[in-house]
């Protein structure tokens, strides 16, 4: 087909200009001549060269079959087709000609766009998938150059056309999968059959793309891209704000844990609705008579958005002021696995440590050389080693964050693509908007329990719940007699982190008991109220509802994992409701998302923590080298992740403020293992030692690495590196070092008294790592309330709840892990950390102490 030959494509459409190609076909802008001239996109489908004659016949039928299919889909955010046919030899689509950018036009043109923005998108896909999945065709190949945007309206394309690339490889048993690898999911990678969970990972990497201007992985090459995406997880979203608990359940790399297209649009709903309306709408402006043919035309031309000149991106909005969900501070965090116990499938990420695993749903993947559109994938998917740590390492594991329960969806062997006539159950296909309604009812009844936050939360000390007028109570102080106040637990009791779990739990418990037994406030009996989150950000989200419509819930203990809080802290911080976390650790949740670049700003005032952070990881390891192993050279290394460049960037401030000098500088790609080179540099630099910021699995090839070049010097890291899987990865790994975020119970100032006090209460679970954590953060919530009766002559005031931030905020006390104060932005004054040693096959404690001021 040409434009000089303007034939008429089966006897009707006219092409008029060639928009754009891609690697499965062309683009044609056309008229429709026996419909007036109507203006309609044609797209040319191209085979592979060399393709047999059989196979193409084959192949023509199927897709011609499949592509009618589509035609029967109506929705507006889905192309419309108008016509399948074939033209020399050839299958051709004819669609709707859309005047608008695609969504990967409109990233190119102003680069990441604003969360609510991208929420808004992401919305409105989930709506057209559903249509799609419904009619039980699964799109296989989201990305942002299939998602077009209007000035009304966001419309998906290409539909069947991964399919379509996919069956051509396989008619021509090549044994490898064509698609957009960046998008698409570890299953899918790997050639299993296409489920509609496929689509929502490719939602998840889009909507990704979209609100952090770059993909979730990216790698140099298709084999360390594979890797990234079976074994790692996606970088941290930095912009994504309250959009970033929808992307980690949506980029869960277990198919079956993987969140539902309900669940997804309920959080998308709620996302919505906690963001402020943005500053100017975002309109695409259609093209004006000044427009070239050639306008719009640096797209992927794989879509049919290319048909027009792409509009103006819109404008974003500015930030919000912290304190909101929407704020630059609201945490991010992505979804994985148990450590708990050892996946069975080799693919599945391999779980370890809280917040930073040593493949947790944190690790970024490097920036640069990104994998083309529908380049080849083998099938043969590269198997990571399986880790874990086992129960005798003396310093426990910081718990991993395993993904979200998906809403159900028709079994695997039930879920065809396109153009199939399998019948599917009424009860398998409940349309999104209608199965969402439980997930924003939940949503709608934290809404509620906030706007009661001045009323019915204000109860005061009486002898019964009895409520009346504007208050809820029956007229200021009363009688402090039979006053139960409930201090809310959230940890995951169930699932591979329910050791962690449970032992937050029986401390919090502990200390409620303590205080009961004590009579520490006169006239309140305190209760603890346990809801289980299983390391699931989704639960989360619900727990913080239950929590704040309980009005005698005047505080919460917990989470455990920095994906859970994401969900849970927000809507606790609009009803004023206090969190005091005993266990995760990103920056961003206290100091904001530009906390790396200097600049802090508190995102929740409702949020509290007793232990550490990563920003206290690198300053610590930098003052044991200089001062304790007397290392005065050393090379810094990092896997240009967002955890491991934040670790390097504090060890080196402070490592040089000593007195040290850095040697050298390197930054490697994550999961890297040629390192010969880097090697040879680090021995011919003089370093005593090197400090590396990343994760074990590139820490280790590393450190072997470095022994067999000669440089026999340790290598010291952060609690990524603090795995069995680190200890296995070579023979020579004795003496090196990692930080690990607290300090253990016996070398606590009030542990042994602790410990005693736990194993006497009977208690079947230890109470683990964080148990002190979570005690002393229970009995924070405690002096509070103490605080604020002993503040209002011996009875509760009214709006007790809203004012235990204040009465948080000012604790000073002696605890089970030492001082408990609390600055400006929450986190603790004393800030634990604890220093240990491979040796003997296994990490062994060196010393504890407290992190540089």
């Amino acid at each position: 087909m040409t434009e000089q030959n303007p034939e008429l494509i089966a006897g009707r459409y006219e092409l008029v200009e060639r928009v754009g190609q891609g690697g499965m076909g062309r683009v044609w802008r056309g008229l429709d001549r026996q419909l007036f001239g109507r203006e309609v996109a044609v797209k040319e489908i191209l085979f592979p060269p060399g393709m047999e004659e059989r196979d193409r016949a084959t192949l023509l039928g199927r897709f011609a079959a499949e592509a009618r299919a589509a035609v029967t889909l109506s929705h507006p955010g889905i192309i419309t087709i108008h016509d399948v046919v074939e033209h020399q030899g050839a299958p051709v689509i004819v669609m709707e000609f859309i005047r608008g950018a695609s969504l990967a036009a409109a990233i190119r043109g102003q680069g990441r766009l604003p969360a609510r923005r991208v929420a808004e998108i992401g919305a409105a896909m989930l709506d057209a998938l559903a249509e799609a999945h419904e009619a039980r065709i699964v799109h296989r190949d989201i990305k942002p150059d299939n998602v077009l945007l209007t000035k009304d309206r966001v419309v998906l394309t290409d539909f069947g056309i991964a399919h379509l690339a996919d069956a051509t490889t396989k008619l021509s048993h090549s044994g490898i999968v064509i698609g957009t690898p960046q998008y698409m999911a570890p299953e899918q990678l790997e050639g299993k059959r296409p489920t509609p969970a496929n689509d929502l990972w490719a939602l998840g990497a889009t909507l990704y793309h979209a609100v952090e201007g770059q993909p979730p992985f990216e790698a140099e090459g298709l084999h360390a891209l594979a890797v990234a995406v079976f074994t790692r997880p996606h970088r941290p979203p930095v912009h994504a704000g309250p959009l970033a608990p929808v992307l980690e359940a949506l980029l869960t790399k277990d198919p079956e844990q993987r969140v539902g297209a309900a669940e997804a649009a309920g959080m998308l709903a709620s996302v919505l609705r906690s963001l402020p309306a943005r500053d100017e709408v975002a309109v695409e402006r259609e093209p004006g008579p000044e427009a070239g043919p050639e306008a719009g035309r640096d797209s992927v031309a794989d879509a049919a958005t290319e048909h027009a000149p792409p509009s103006a991106p819109p404008k974003p909005r500015r930030p919000p002021t912290a304190g909101g969900p929407g704020a630059p501070g609201t945490p991010h965090e992505p979804t994985v696995l148990d450590p708990g116990a050892s996946p069975a499938d080799p693919r599945i990420p391999v779980p370890d440590l809280p917040d930073h695993p040593p493949v947790p749903d944190e690790t970024p993947v490097p920036d640069e050389s990104p994998v083309a559109d529908e380049t080849p994938v083998t099938d043969e998917a590269p198997v990571p080693d399986e880790a874990h740590v086992p129960d005798e390492t003396p310093v426990p594991d910081r718990p991993t964050d395993p993904p979200s329960v998906p809403a159900p969806v028709p079994p695997t062997e039930d879920v065809v693509t396109l153009g199939t006539t399998a019948g599917i159950e009424k009860d398998e296909r409940t349309p999104v908007r209608a199965r969402a309604l439980t997930r924003r009812s939940v949503v709608l009844g934290a809404a509620l329990a906030t706007l009661a936050a001045g009323s019915v939360l204000t109860w005061t000390l009486s002898g019964d719940d009895k409520k009346s007028g504007d208050d809820g109570a029956p007229g200021g102080g009363a009688s402090a007699a039979a006053v139960t106040v409930v201090i809310g637990v959230d940890a995951p009791i169930t699932g591979g982190m329910s050791p962690m779990g449970l032992g937050i739990r029986n401390s919090a418990e502990l200390a409620v008991k303590t205080a009961n037994q004590k009579r520490l406030v006169p006239g309140v009996k305190f209760e603890i109220k346990t809801l289980d989150d299983a390391s699931d950000p989704v639960k989360g989200g619900q727990n913080a509802a239950a929590f704040v419509s309980d009005a005698k819930v005047l505080g919460v203990v917990g989470p455990l994992n920095s994906s859970v809080a994401r969900t849970l802290v927000a809507p606790l911080d609009q009803a004023d409701l206090v969190s005091v976390s005993p266990g995760n650790t990103a920056p961003e949740l206290t100091l904001g998302a530009d906390w790396a670049a200097g600049t802090k700003s508190r995102p929740y005032d409702t949020y509290f923590r007793t232990v550490a952070t990563d920003v206290d990881q690198g300053p610590f390891a930098a003052r044991y080298l200089h001062t304790e192993a007397g290392k005065s050279k050393v090379y810094v290394v990092d896997d240009k992740s967002v955890y491991g460049t934040g670790l390097t960037s504090g060890f080196t401030a402070e490592f040089e403020k000593l007195g040290g000098t850095v040697v050298g500088a390197e930054q490697v790609d994550p999961g890297g293992t040629e390192f010969s080179d880097l090697a040879a540099s680090v021995r011919g630099s003089g370093a005593d030692a090197v400090y590396f910021g990343g994760y074990y699995d590139t820490a280790g090839p590393l450190s072997k690495q470095l022994k067999e070049a000669g440089a026999d010097i340790p290598l010291m890291g952060g609690d990524g590196i603090l795995t069995e899987g680190y200890i296995t990865s070579g023979p020579k790994t004795a003496g090196d070092l990692a930080v690990n975020i607290g300090v253990a119970a016996e070398d606590l100032a009030g542990g042994t008294d602790f410990v005693t006090r736990y194993d006497e209460a009977g208690y079947e679970d230890t109470a683990n790592w964080y148990g002190p954590y979570a005690y002393d953060a229970t009995w924070s919530l405690i002096e509070a309330v103490k605080s604020l009766v002993k503040d209002n002559g011996g009875t509760l005031p009214q709006g007790a709840r809203a004012k235990m931030r204040q009465a948080v905020s000012r604790l000073d006390f002696d605890g089970v892990t030492g001082h408990v104060a609390f600055d400006e932005y929450g986190d603790t004054r004393n800030r634990g950390l604890t220093v240990c040693s491979v040796a003997g096959g296994r990490w062994s404690t060196v010393t504890s102490g407290s992190a540089p001021s």
